[in-house]
């Protein structure tokens, strides 16, 4: 018999971040802060201990990248790219702005 979805358990469920601290955690942290001694305080009511999730920044992308360090390059919307420059990442070519729109009707022929 197999066993329930819900059930299951995720590879790293026990390393998950937690906001709330067991008792011997916060004692840990605040000794080696130096904010707590063993042997002068008593282990009741201590003090709260901040719990921060430490994230992993994404890299930038390389095309990020390559605008960030040619800032002086023509990006303006009026401006016509270099001939043989690739258009900008998500920009239509040239040929698919001279369409008319999709509702639109054509002219009449002459």
């Amino acid at each position: 018999m197999s066993i329930h979805p819900s059930l299951k358990t995720k590879s790293g469920a026990l390393n998950q971040h937690r906001n709330v601290l067991t008792r011997a955690e916060r004692i840990e942290r605040l000794t080696f802060e130096g904010r707590f001694d063993i042997a002068t305080k008593s282990v009741l009511g201590t003090v709260k201990v901040r719990s921060i999730k430490a994230t992993v920044s994404k890299k930038p992308k390389k095309e990020a990248v390559a605008g960030a360090e040619g800032a002086a390059t023509p990006a303006a919307a009026g401006a016509k790219p270099a001939a043989g420059a690739k258009p900008a990442a998500g920009a239509k070519p040239a040929a698919a702005a001279a369409k008319p729109a999709a509702g639109a009707k054509p002219a009449a022929k002459k």
